[in-house]
């Protein structure tokens, strides 16, 4: 979704907010690919469920900003696509963000006896498409 939004927002005259998709797609690729590769696992000193909570709370945030920016300033189809998308993309990182969450907070009172608690490679998957 969020390819989509960075597709959407290059082709409209809101262009100047090409940056967020941009930036929220290459974070996810990156913890994607740490994830699949076990990279995450050589670094003990991060906390990578926490680095990704962090990660879909601050995109949902952007992205429900720059949509509405983009819905209600731009008057192209494209832009007011950019905005739609964009605030498909605010749900599915919402709702990343509360799976994430109910991980972290299961983790962290003791209720899971792992190290870590599950990964999120399939949410990280969906969010990249």
């Amino acid at each position: 979704m969020s390819f989509i939004s960075f597709v959407c927002f290059a082709a409209s005259t809101a262009a100047a907010f090409i940056t967020a998709p941009l930036i929220e797609l290459l974070a996810a690729l990156f913890l994607l690919f740490a994830y699949s590769t076990k990279f995450n696992e050589r670094f003990k000193g991060f906390h990578w469920p926490l680095m990704d909570f962090l990660r879909c709370v601050s995109a949902s945030i952007i992205f429900f900003i720059i949509s509405i920016i983009s819905v209600s300033k731009y008057v192209d189809g494209a832009s007011k696509a950019a905005g739609v998308f964009g605030f498909i993309t605010t749900i599915f990182f919402a709702l990343d963000f509360y799976f994430i969450f109910n991980e972290l907070a299961n983790f962290l009172k003791g209720g899971d006896s792992s190290e870590e608690p599950p990964n999120t490679l399939w949410y990280n998957l969906i969010l990249f498409v």
